[in-house]
């Protein structure tokens, strides 16, 4: 059988604007350097929705698909058949439905930590009856999760909470001492979901995602803020703030999803502006960028994805009451009605980049560090794996965060 050394995961949320109402799947693509050559296979679970992120357990077995419907969903990592899933609702209420255990941070091959409700978890896949409650964290709604490079301290984001109404703003980010079992929250000049961490410092970098709520009041259906963004450089261990990075709401940063890191540059994909943003590590202030936006034909040849695009920004708000909201995307999106890249990861030896894009359905390996396309693969549509869509409904698999395993020792 041809051996693949790469293995990039990335979840599945289905063809709408909204992956946290909508389906949860995995996709694994695998790639051979040698040739060039891949394969793929897409699993959706049935009885699950709102799949946001994915990663594999320390030995690569056992895949955790994060999911905003308060399941925690286990599969295996090389055929994506289910092997274990179980309700969260069971150890904790939760005040709103996007609140999930969309990250967990792997302690080893069985155990993991978690967020349900306001407080941290400890699971072994062994016994998911029995999951140990740590302490609160102190956030919203935590999101990405990373352990330190000492192992110390996790790391994490937070969402913004549509249940606090105008006070639902997150702006902060928590510390989680694995040491004394204390979570400190930082605040933040701006909310900030995702973030990385340094490989060799107990260093963590957020990257902000600015929203608005709709109306002024709602958060569960945030609209896309036209305001500037910010990358934080935070040690894990003063809890400061070391250095941060600012750009204009002209520079195409907004609704950052996968953020990773090279010996050089900060580096994170934007969905809605369809672009990669990398920020040189040594000044924190210059940057370069990667444009995958599509031009005029691309979307001709792309109705049904655009209508559904249109049709799920109207339903969200209207014209007349959401013409801010409306107007501020189209220029954070530099007014193309599509979604693009929200899975980048870099391999373990900093030459490829891979790369998943939402709006045109197509995966990306990019040689790093120069940026130059290596291979792009039209994906399937999703009609071949969910037959109750309709065969003129939109065909994207609907790409989220992803994760990649790289060869041993590479």
């Amino acid at each position: 059988m041809k051996g693949y050394p790469y293995a990039f995961y990335i979840a599945l949320d289905g063809n709408g604007i909204n992956g946290l109402e909508g389906m949860a799947g995995v996709c694994l693509f695998l790639f051979n350097p040698e040739d060039n050559s891949y394969a793929y296979k897409i699993k959706y679970f049935d009885g699950a929705a709102g799949g946001h992120w994915v990663n594999v357990n320390p030995d690569r077995t056992v895949g955790f698909l994060g999911n905003a419907a308060q399941h925690l969903i286990f599969y295996d990592a090389h055929t994506l058949e289910e092997i274990e899933r179980i309700s969260t609702l069971r150890f904790e209420a939760n005040d709103t439905s996007i609140r999930g255990s969309t990250h967990v941070v792997w302690l080893n091959n069985e155990e993991f930590i978690t967020a349900i409700g306001d407080y941290f978890y400890r699971f072994n896949l062994n016994d998911l009856a029995g999951g140990e409650r740590l302490g609160p964290h102190k956030v919203k709604l935590p999101h990405t999760m990373k352990l330190s490079a000492s192992g110390r301290y996790i790391c994490y984001g937070s969402m913004d909470n549509p249940k606090l109404d105008r006070q639902g703003e997150a702006r902060e980010v928590g510390v989680w001492d694995m040491e004394t079992g204390e979570a400190t929250r930082l605040e933040l000049p701006a909310t900030c979901w995702h973030l990385t961490t340094h490989p060799t410092k107990d260093l963590f970098y957020p990257v902000s995602f600015r929203v608005l709520p709709q109306e002024y009041i709602d958060y569960h259906e945030w609209a896309m803020a036209y305001l500037k963004e910010y990358a934080f450089e935070i040690d894990a261990e003063s809890k400061q703030v070391v250095r941060h990075w600012a750009c204009s709401r002209d520079t195409p940063a907004h609704i950052n999803s996968d953020i990773t890191i090279s010996d050089n540059e900060l580096i994170f994909c934007n969905g809605a502006s369809q672009s990669i943003i990398f920020i040189d590590l040594e000044s924190f202030a210059s940057f370069r960028i990667l444009d995958e936006k599509p031009d005029l034909s691309e979307l001709a040849d792309r109705p049904r994805e655009v209508g559904t695009q249109v049709y799920d920004v109207l339903a969200r708000g209207g014209v007349f009451n959401s013409s801010r909201h409306i107007m501020g995307a189209l220029r954070v999106s530099r007014f193309i009605p599509l979604d693009s890249i929200y899975g980048c990861q870099l391999s373990q030896d900093q030459s490829l980049l891979f790369t998943a894009n939402r709006g045109l359905n197509h995966i990306t390996i990019y040689n790093y560090p120069d940026n130059t396309e290596r291979l792009r693969v039209k994906m399937p549509d999703l009609q071949n794996y969910v037959p109750h869509i309709g065969q003129m409904a939109d065909p994207r698999l609907g790409f989220h965060h992803g994760y990649l395993v790289s060869p041993s020792g590479a």
